[in-house]
C-alpha cells in the first residue's frame, strides 16, 4: 500500500478513534462532536480525500431528509392525543394486575414505534406507564425499562421505525449493484419474529431481572434523599419577615427558596406570592443544612424539627403545586442551559430541588448546574406548568396524570369547573377538551386525517410509488396544509441535535471507504472467514456492531459498520446485503447501556436504574436477539 494511503487509513483511524471517546465520554454534545467531524475532514483532506463538497453532504443526504420528514410526521399524530388516549384505556384493561400492565406496556408500544418514531412514543409513554404502575400498586422500574426496550423493538418492524434503518436503505443504494434501497415491509417478516421474541423475553425471565428500584409506595423527598435540605420554620412575632410579601422576602435569601407557607390549616405556595407573611406563619424552605441555618439565624425564625417535610407537605395542602419528576429530553431546548437560564422559575413557577443524573445525585447550587439529556429532575411545580413541558415538549414530566387528577378532585369538591390560572396558563377543573367530562384526553377533529396521511406515505413508499423521502416530506407538507400540524410544531419536533449527528458522520463513512480503511477493518472479517463458517462470521458481526452500538449512537455505529460489513461480504463471496441486514439490525437493537439508545436514556432517571440493570437486562436479550437475528437473516435472505 502506498505512503501516501497509508498515512491517509491512520489519519481517518485517529479521527474514528477521537470521535468514539468524544461519543463515549460527551466531553462536549455529540452534535459538537459530529460538526468537528465535518471541519476536521476538510481541514485534513489530503489525507482523508473528503473536500468541502463531500463534508457537508450528509445534510443533502436522503436519509437525513427523510428522518426530518419523519419526526415531523410522528408529531401530527402525536398531536391528535390519540397516543394519551390510548394510555386511559390501557389502564382500564390493565385492572390493576401488574402482570396485565406489563403486557399492556409491551403489546401496544412495539407496533406503535413501528411506524412512529420511538423516541417521542416513548417520552409520551413515561407518564402513562408510570400511572399504571401506581394503579396497579407496582415499582415503575418493572414498567419502564420494558417500555424502553418494547419501543426499540418496534423499531426494527418498518423501514421508517428508526432513523438506522433509513440509513442502512440509503447505503444499500450506493454500496450494493442492483438495489435502489430498501423496501418499506422488506423486513418486517424478521421485525415481526425479533418483536415477538424479544417481548415473550421481556414477559417472561425480563420480568424477574428488571429490578424495582423505586418504592412501590416511595416518598419523593425519600427518593431524593431531601430530608437534610427541606425543613419546617416557624415565623416569630420579633421576626423581620413580618409584613413582607412572600416573593419579597425569598428574593432577599439567595440560599434558599421558600416552597410553601402555611397559616390556619391553608397553604399557599411560594415563592410568587404577594401575600403579607404574618406572625406564626409556617414556611416550608429548601436549602442545604447550612444554608437553613444561615436563613433561620437572618431571618430570626425556629426550626420545627418534630415534623419532617415529605412529598405529603405538598399534596395534602390545597396549594395548585405538588412535587413531580421530570425527564430533560434531547431535544429540549434546556439541554446546555443552567437551572438559572431555563426560567422554569421566574416563567413557569417551577422549583427545581434536585437533579438525578446517572448514579448522581446533585441538591446544592442547583440553579448553576447545566442540564443534560436524560436527568431527572424533582421539582414543585403546577398542573399548568406541566402541561406546557409536555406540549412544548422541553420536559417528560413523569407524574402528570397526578396533577391532572388533583386538578378535577378540586373541581369536584368545589364544584367549580370554571377555568382558573396557575403558572401563567390557563386551566380548567378537567383538562379543556376532556369528553364530556370522562376524563378521556382530548382527540382532535383532524385524527383520522392525520393517520390517513401517514398511512398514505407508508403506502405510496412501499409500493415505489414515490421515493420514500419525497412520500414523506409531501405529507409534511399535507398536515401542514390541513391544519394537523403548524409550520411551528413541526420544527420544533425535530430532533435537530441527531439530524447534526447524522450529517457530520456520514462523510466519516464516506473517508473510510476514500483512504481504505473500510477495506482494511473487512479483512478481519475476511479472515475470521478463514476460521469460522459464513453463518458465524454474521453472528460475530452482529454482536461487535450491537456492543459498539451500546456505547455510542446508533446512527455514528451504523455508518462505520455497514460499509466494512458490505466490502467483507463482497470478499468472503457473501450476501452483501445479508451482512448489510445484520448491520443495521444489530445498530438499531441495543439494549445493554442506557447511554446507548435515546429511549434507555430517557427512563433511567425515572426508573432510578443503576447503569448494571441495563447490562444484566438487556445483556441477555442482545445476545438472544443476536442468535434469532442470524438464524432469520440466513433463513429468509441466504449467506
Amino acid at each position: 500500500m502506498p505512503l501516501f494511503e497509508v498515512s491517509g487509513v491512520v489519519v481517518v483511524f485517529a479521527l474514528v478513534g477521537l470521535a468514539l471517546v468524544a461519543f463515549v465520554t460527551e466531553v462536549v454534545p455529540n452534535d459538537v462532536t459530529a460538526i468537528a467531524i465535518i471541519a476536521a475532514l476538510v481541514v485534513l483532506e489530503p489525507w482523508t480525500g473528503v473536500g468541502p463538497r463531500a463534508a457537508i453532504s450528509g445534510f443533502a443526504n436522503p436519509a437525513t431528509v427523510t428522518i426530518i420528514a419523519m419526526y415531523m410526521l410522528s408529531a401530527g399524530i402525536q398531536e391528535t392525543g390519540i397516543i394519551r388516549r390510548l394510555g386511559v384505556l390501557l389502564a382500564e384493561f390493565t385492572d390493576g394486575d401488574e402482570f396485565r400492565a406489563l403486557l399492556a406496556t409491551v403489546g401496544t408500544t412495539g407496533p406503535i414505534a413501528g411506524v412512529i418514531n420511538n423516541t417521542p412514543v416513548v417520552a409520551v409513554f413515561i407518564p402513562m406507564i408510570t400511572d399504571l404502575a401506581e394503579r396497579t400498586n407496582t415499582s415503575p422500574s418493572k414498567l419502564l425499562l420494558p417500555l424502553s426496550y418494547a419501543a426499540i423493538l418496534g423499531g426494527t418492524l418498518t423501514l421508517v421505525g428508526t432513523s438506522t434503518n433509513i440509513l442502512a436503505s440509503d447505503f444499500a443504494r450506493l454500496l450494493i449493484d442492483g438495489r435502489d434501497g430498501i423496501g418499506m415491509f422488506e423486513f418486517t417478516g424478521l421485525g415481526v419474529v425479533l418483536l415477538l421474541v424479544g417481548s415473550a423475553y421481556l414477559l417472561t425471565v425480563g420480568r424477574w431481572l428488571t429490578p424495582a428500584r423505586i418504592p412501590v409506595d416511595g416518598d419523593r423527598v425519600s427518593e431524593f434523599d431531601l430530608s437534610d435540605h427541606l425543613a419546617f420554620v416557624r415565623v416569630r412575632s420579633e421576626s423581620p419577615a413580618v409584613g413582607e410579601t412572600l416573593d419579597a422576602f425569598d428574593a432577599e435569601h439567595d440560599e434558599i427558596r421558600i416552597l410553601q407557607l402555611r397559616r390556619d390549616g391553608e397553604g399557599i405556595a411560594g415563592p410568587h406570592a404577594d401575600v403579607p407573611i404574618e406572625s406564626g406563619d409556617v414556611l416550608v424552605v429548601h436549602g442545604s443544612l447550612q444554608a437553613v441555618n444561615r436563613f433561620r439565624e437572618a431571618a430570626d425564625v425556629s426550626h420545627l424539627v418534630r415534623e419532617p417535610v415529605t412529598a405529603d407537605t405538598f399534596e395534602t395542602a390545597a396549594t395548585g403545586g405538588t412535587l413531580a419528576r421530570a425527564v430533560v429530553p434531547e431535544r429540549s431546548r434546556y439541554v446546555g442551559e443552567t437551572v438559572a437560564e431555563t426560567g422554569m422559575d421566574e416563567y413557569h413557577r417551577t422549583t427545581v430541588l434536585a437533579i438525578r443524573r446517572g448514579g448522581d445525585l446533585l441538591r446544592t447550587d442547583l440553579r448553576e448546574r447545566t442540564l443534560q439529556p436524560g436527568d431527572l429532575l424533582l421539582v414543585r411545580t403546577t398542573p399548568a406548568s406541566a402541561r406546557y413541558f409536555r406540549d412544548s415538549g422541553e420536559l417528560v414530566v413523569a407524574d402528570e396524570r397526578a396533577f391532572e387528577d388533583r386538578v378535577a378532585e378540586d373541581a369536584s369538591t368545589t364544584g367549580d369547573s370554571s377555568p382558573t390560572v396557575a403558572g401563567g396558563v390557563a386551566t380548567g377543573g378537567v383538562e379543556a377538551g376532556d369528553d364530556a367530562g370522562t376524563g378521556l384526553p382530548p382527540i382532535s377533529p383532524k385524527t383520522p386525517l392525520a393517520i390517513g396521511i401517514l398511512l398514505a406515505v407508508v403506502a405510496v413508499a412501499a409500493l415505489d410509488l414515490l421515493p420514500i423521502v419525497i412520500a414523506a416530506l409531501a405529507g409534511v407538507v399535507a398536515m401542514v396544509v390541513t391544519g394537523c400540524l403548524t409550520t411551528a410544531d413541526a420544527y420544533d419536533a425535530v430532533s435537530w441535535n441527531v439530524v447534526f449527528l447524522l450529517a457530520g458522520v456520514i462523510p466519516l463513512g464516506l473517508a473510510l471507504n476514500a483512504t481504505g480503511g473500510a477495506a482494511l477493518l473487512a479483512d478481519l472479517l475476511v479472515a475470521l472467514g478463514g476460521v469460522l463458517p459464513i453463518v458465524g462470521v454474521l453472528f460475530v458481526l452482529y454482536v461487535a456492531v450491537g456492543a459498539l452500538a451500546s456505547v455510542i449512537t446508533p446512527v455514528a455505529t451504523i455508518v462505520l459498520a455497514i460499509p466494512v460489513a458490505v466490502d467483507g461480504a463482497a470478499r468472503l463471496g457473501a450476501n452483501e446485503f445479508a451482512f448489510l441486514l445484520a448491520a443495521m439490525f444489530a445498530s438499531a437493537t441495543s439494549f445493554a447501556t442506557p447511554i446507548g439508545y435515546q429511549t434507555n436514556l430517557m427512563v433511567y432517571g425515572p426508573g432510578g436504574y443503576e447503569f448494571a440493570d441495563f447490562l444484566r437486562v438487556g445483556g441477555p436479550l442482545q445476545l438472544l436477539l443476536a442468535v434469532v437475528a442470524t438464524v432469520g437473516i440466513t433463513a429468509i435472505w441466504g449467506l
